[in-house]
């Protein structure tokens, strides 16, 4: 598959390189493609850095991976996006001195409002659980993602991408449930500052019998 990657920092450059890796074509959106901080990226079989708006226009997955502060601005920023996939990867947190926290949006998810600025495209909320050290290798132990969204075809082709990184693929429903993902995501940035594991732990579904 052709991918675009709209952002190329730990999350974005993490599933680039790991779906180059298994075959897929990713074109990384960034302001200055030459930049030399991105070398190490441009030197990855199958992939190619470029503007954002023509890696969106050569892919048919545009996966955003860019602070939640530029998101909106971002995904509006590529134009008209048909029926393509967007894998929405960001969460709409804050960083203080009191630690991490939901940004103030007024009861949506952070999903809701990239699908509001995003001109057409069909937005699944999936790999914004667990930091990118985790996506670079889940493991072996079953690590769960979690995966929203409205279009039954969309969802389909985000949630085969996410079994491909090794993760334990699960549907939570339509797009509206994102908000969930999201709190979720920041439940897991908490632990990762100050919990006992720090941010080597993952989530995981195990069945329990009835008794």
């Amino acid at each position: 598959m052709d991918i675009a990657i709209i952002g190329a920092g730990n999350v974005g450059g993490t599933l680039g390189a790991r779906w180059a890796a298994l075959g897929h074509t990713i074109y990384f959106g960034v302001p200055d493609p030459n930049d030399p901080k991105y070398d190490a990226l441009r030197a990855v079989a199958g992939v190619a850095l470029c503007a954002s708006s023509e890696a969106a226009a050569r892919a048919d997955i545009i996966v955003l991976t860019v602070p939640w502060a530029v998101a909106q601005g971002a995904i509006r920023d590529l134009g008209p996006l048909g029926d393509k996939v967007i894998v929405d990867c960001t969460n709409p947190v804050t960083f203080g001195s009191d630690g991490v926290a939901m940004a103030p949006i007024e009861g949506l998810s952070g999903a809701a409002l990239v699908a509001a600025a995003a001109q057409g495209g069909h937005v699944v909320k999936t790999l914004n659980q667990v930091g990118f050290n985790i996506m670079a290798s889940p493991g072996a132990s079953s690590a769960l993602m979690l995966v929203a969204g409205d279009d039954a075809k969309a969802k389909a082709i985000a949630t085969d991408l996410v079994r491909e990184l090794g993760f334990d693929a699960r549907d939570a429903g339509p797009l509206r449930n994102a908000s969930a993902l999201e709190h979720l995501a920041l439940l897991w940035i908490d632990q990762a500052f100050r919990g006992p594991h720090g941010r080597n732990f993952v989530l995981s579904v195990t069945p329990v019998q009835a008794r």
